[in-house]
């Protein structure tokens, strides 16, 4: 099996913006020198627990920090951006990191409406119903041959990214419904299931997708994999209690309280939750890799023989005591090291 790791590079209680960065350089080390195959940053805007919210930017830090590992977006949202600033960004990137760099696109735009709307008035985004199209020109604008843009005057311009790289990243599509699975099978490119924040819906998506694949020149066949929470430790209970201040976290999330910074383990486990609350911790736990090594692996083999999946994306989402170092993060580091350790030939 493939490992890989997702970060939205949470921030804790007293924790500086650059202290989570620091950790997460650290974490992304920690995942290459044990052999994961990919480590993706997400996009997030205005939310206090989580300082990833520049895929092009984090890349560009994580990849000169690291030496094999394929570092990309989990992802750019792209109503966001405009698909020419995307196609530039990501040619760069992989012009610094030739053969390293992965594009993952979601249509969502990872925030509130009212930030949405700050957004496009103060850079360039693009028309949430122009995604299908949106993707296609940032695949053109990466290839060699680039776009050719019809001017008012009839004629044509022709566009792309550039400096030109010597290879395009590859273009995966992300998204938690039937519409990213049908789009991701017509252009024929690769496909995530954002199963960390949806779960809901993921079979029925894999299979839309897989069935209505078209071969393209990207794949010449259904090419996915799934992504999921874990927390892993030595011990059963060491697992759940490291995982609390991320189920109170969704659980606020879900039920549209105020989102404030991750809270440490002792602060989580003072802290009073309501039934509703509760509720949706208990949901939200089933979908997640939680355990000892041996409990969390089986659970991560059944998770990618349901789906059909040889690549698994870590979320690792454990959290943090009060005593530990804020520019580390020793409960996610030890995640991952003991998935590697059970499911990784090369760890």
């Amino acid at each position: 099996m493939k490992l890989s790791v997702l970060d939205l590079i949470p921030v804790r209680s007293r924790q500086s913006t650059a202290q989570a960065l620091r950790a997460s350089t650290r974490l992304a080390q920690r995942a290459d020198a044990l052999g994961y195959t990919r480590y993706w940053v997400a996009e997030h805007h205005n939310m206090k627990a989580v300082a990833s919210t520049n895929p092009a930017v984090l890349i560009a830090l994580l990849a000169s920090r690291t030496e094999k590992i394929r570092v990309g977006s989990g992802g750019v949202m792209l109503p966001n951006h405009a698909p020419l600033v995307v196609a530039e960004q990501f040619a760069l990137l992989e012009a610094a990191a030739p053969g390293r760099i992965d594009l993952g696109i979601g249509r969502a735009p990872g925030s509130d409406p009212v930030v949405t709307a700050v957004l496009s008035q103060s850079g360039a985004t693009s028309d949430v119903s122009r995604f299908p199209a949106n993707v296609s020109d940032i695949i053109a604008l990466l290839s060699s041959d680039g776009a050719n843009v019809e001017l008012t005057s009839g004629s044509e311009y022709g566009l792309r990214s550039t400096p030109l790289p010597e290879g395009a990243p590859p273009v995966w599509l992300l998204g938690s419904s039937d519409y990213s699975a049908t789009l991701a099978a017509s252009f024929g490119l690769p496909y995530v299931f954002a199963n960390h924040f949806a779960g809901a819906g993921a079979e029925r998506a894999l299979d839309l997708y897989r069935n209505q694949f078209t071969p393209s020149a990207y794949a010449d066949k259904p090419t996915t994999f799934m992504t999921a929470n874990a927390v892993v430790a030595e011990t059963a209970d060491e697992a759940y209690a490291q995982a609390l201040p991320n189920l109170q976290q969704m659980a606020r999330l879900r039920t549209n309280k105020p989102m404030a910074a991750v809270s440490t383990i002792e602060e989580a486990e003072a802290t009073e939750t309501d039934a509703l609350t509760e509720e949706f911790m208990q949901q939200a736990i089933t979908g997640y890799i939680i355990g000892d090594p041996a409990t969390a692996a089986a659970k991560a083999r059944a998770l990618a023989a349901q789906y059909g999946v040889d690549e698994l994306m870590i979320s690792p989402v454990a959290g943090a005591h009060d005593s530990e170092p804020l520019d580390a993060v020793p409960a996610r580091e030890r995640t991952i090291e003991l998935l590697a350790e059970t499911l990784l030939d090369s760890a």
